[in-house]
């Protein structure tokens, strides 16, 4: 596991690759896509690296239990290609994320699942805002009027006065 993320360090794709068994998963739970097989592990690999070429991933704890060792790490990196149909921003992303990593009968990699806060990321790379900011204020009614519309018309008469 330890050298896994080392090879992510090094933006080594293949070397990644090698640490994976023949089971090979890869789930990214905040956006509830999973990859199956060495192809889709490659693919969620090859997408990171490309939007943040200088990836860095910074190990702060390690929880190891039986059937899996957890890890607790700090991401790093520049939006500097294109990820999830969103191109490139040139911003910085700093973010917790919690890998849970399970292996094989070989002790290879069987597969990852990660756990991390999608809305920080989105927000550090300038598409969402915080719904009490003007520009989340903005965004909010320039995206769903009709659902702001609705929220009016269901205010009590004491909510009226809070506006």
């Amino acid at each position: 596991m330890s050298s896994t993320i080392r090879l992510e360090n090094e933006h080594d794709l293949e070397g990644v690759l090698r640490t994976f068994g023949d089971t090979a998963h890869y789930d990214d739970e905040p956006w509830s896509e999973h990859y199956a097989g060495r192809d889709g592990v490659r693919s969620f690999y090859r997408q990171l690296m490309n939007a943040l070429p200088d990836l860095e991933i910074e190990v702060l704890r390690q929880h190891i239990a039986e059937q899996a060792i957890l890890v607790e790490v700090m991401i790093r990196g520049t939006h500097l290609g294109a990820w999830r149909g969103l191109p490139a921003t040139g911003r910085q992303i700093e973010f917790p994320l919690c890998g849970v990593y399970t292996f094989d009968g070989d002790d290879r990699l069987a597969g990852e699942k990660i756990y991390y806060d999608r809305g920080t990321v989105l927000r550090q790379l300038g598409v969402f805002h915080e719904p009490q900011s003007v520009l989340g204020q903005m965004t909010i009614l320039a995206t769903h009027p009709l659902t702001i519309a609705r929220a009016f018309a269901r205010r009590t008469p004491a909510q009226v006065n809070t506006y």
